[in-house]
């Protein structure tokens, strides 16, 4: 970059990327234990709805529970807020920075909040536990908000080159998968704990706080430790929010990147949302191997990131990308057609670390790539805006595959709520076990479909336009 002042060096990317640990942490204890701590069947000994009785469990409206409707609130507020904290640290004139001083402000708050969403929500009333809880989830979703988004906006002014571009994508997602993989030990902190605390249910909530408390720290570590300035000047754009928003949707490449990503989103976070039912209910998998098999996948993934770093300049990022979502649907079918037993999870771990690593680390690229060419054709660094464009679309994936999942899963639940006596012990015939595992395979047929569409999508973005045309710029530069 022009702007620059001293040498950007893979060091700097990975002092960078130590903060995406600690969000991706608090983000994984999120999205891994809200739903299976406050929602479900609770069975003596086991952390399953280990909260339930604290907040609504029953549908409010047609199949939609009141939980899946306010974590999908969330996901649309998270979302809208994203364009305006973009639009505010593109035009930021802060003296450490443009991005810099939201994580350094944000940091603790997003971590206290995130352990807060664990303890508040225990009053003798309902009621009242639903806009307790509904009310973190928001300042949660925000804080995240305002600490990713100008976080993300550096990925695109650190990677001055497509050779950083693709080092800072994937030393992130080595720290992303890093983080949410450690928000999957809680239970086993918990249990370690569990003497001293007295009880499961604040040993719970003191191993979310020690949780918490790194990923405070982990979040500090680029927010400390990197002088925004000596790397980057950053003019402040001048465009209002829904100026530079229209403009950002306006440029056609970056339009069909989101398009496809969008679809991404939804059918992953339906896996992801569902992955522990469909070992347990699917499978036949108990629950105290299915971190095995978590670990197996992500050991997978990480193998593979020298491979995908290696290829991305040479194959192109869009013909590896577009494999990932062949190999995520591949993935997906396995599940709703598998049988019980051991070798299904293991069959599906191994091949969901493929695209895993692929979709870990290009996009971020894509829209480094994209940001890029916009800034040297138009003399506006908007990358805050192009992440939060991204990320925009990203979170509608998500809220709706949380409002579906939920809802294609409560006729399910409502079967084992009914055949589950005080003690927590399912009863349940062949027949009914039957009953239960259509849902679950229903889902599974939708991220399949999902998938295979985001893939046909994005056959439509021409990644090769836009690198000659960075190409071209930066010649005529020089």
């Amino acid at each position: 970059m022009d702007n620059q002042r001293k040498p950007i060096t893979n060091r700097l990317l990975w002092i960078f990327a130590v903060g995406q640990f600690g969000w991706s942490l608090l983000s994984g204890i999120i999205s891994t234990w809200l739903v299976h701590l406050y929602t479900g069947v609770h069975t003596p000994g086991s952390t399953n709805a280990i909260f339930g009785n604290f907040i609504t469990q029953t549908p409010i409206f047609a199949s939609i529970t009141l939980f899946g409707l306010i974590t999908a609130v969330g996901r649309i507020f998270d979302a809208v807020t994203d364009p305006l904290v973009a639009s505010w640290s593109d035009r930021a004139t802060f003296k450490g920075g443009r991005r810099i001083p939201f994580m350094r402000a944000i940091a603790i708050p997003f971590a206290i909040c995130t352990v807060a969403v664990f303890v508040l929500p225990t009053t003798a009333s309902v009621a009242t536990n639903n806009v307790i809880i509904f009310a973190l989830l928001m300042l949660f979703y925000l804080f995240m908000t305002i600490y990713c988004t100008p976080y993300n906006a550096l990925i695109a002014e650190l990677g001055d080159t497509q050779e950083h571009r693709i080092n800072v994508s994937t030393y992130i997602s080595f720290t992303y998968i890093a983080g949410f993989s450690l928000a999957t030990l809680v239970p086993s902190l918990s249990g370690m704990l569990e003497g001293m605390a007295g009880s499961q249910e604040n040993a719970i909530r003191i191993a979310i706080g020690i949780m918490c408390a790194i990923a405070a720290l982990a979040m500090m570590v680029p927010a400390l430790l990197i002088k925004e300035r000596d790397y980057i000047e950053g003019k402040p754009v001048k465009s209002p929010v829904f100026s530079s928003l229209l403009k950002t949707y306006g440029n056609k490449q970056f339009r069909r990147f989101v398009y496809a990503d969008v679809i991404y989103f939804f059918a992953v976070t339906l896996f992801q949302t569902g992955l522990a039912d469909f070992e347990t209910r699917l499978m036949g998998i108990s629950s105290d191997k299915t971190f095995l098999l978590t670990v197996l996948m992500t050991v997978v993934s990480l193998c593979l990131y020298p491979l995908v770093n290696r290829l991305a300049p040479k194959l192109g990022k869009k013909r590896i990308i577009v494999v990932g979502f062949f190999a995520y649907a591949f993935v997906f079918l396995i599940t709703s057609v598998c049988g019980t037993g051991m070798f299904w999870g293991l069959l599906v771990a191994v091949c969901a670390g493929v695209p895993m690593a692929i979709l870990g680390i290009l996009p971020q690229a894509c829209v480094a790539d994209v940001s890029e060419l916009n800034t040297l054709e138009t003399g506006e660094d908007r990358s805050g805006m192009f992440f939060a464009a991204r990320t925009f679309a990203m979170k509608m994936g998500q809220a709706l595959s949380m409002v579906i999942y939920t809802s294609i899963t409560a006729a399910a639940v409502a079967i084992v709520n009914a055949n589950t006596d005080a003690s927590g012990k399912e009863s349940l015939s062949a027949e009914l076990q039957q009953q239960i595992q259509g849902p679950y395979r229903t889902a599974a047929v939708v991220a399949t479909a999902a998938c295979l569409a985001g893939a046909v999508i994005f056959l439509f973005y021409n990644e090769k336009e836009i690198m000659g045309r960075i190409g071209a710029l930066k010649g005529e530069e020089k």
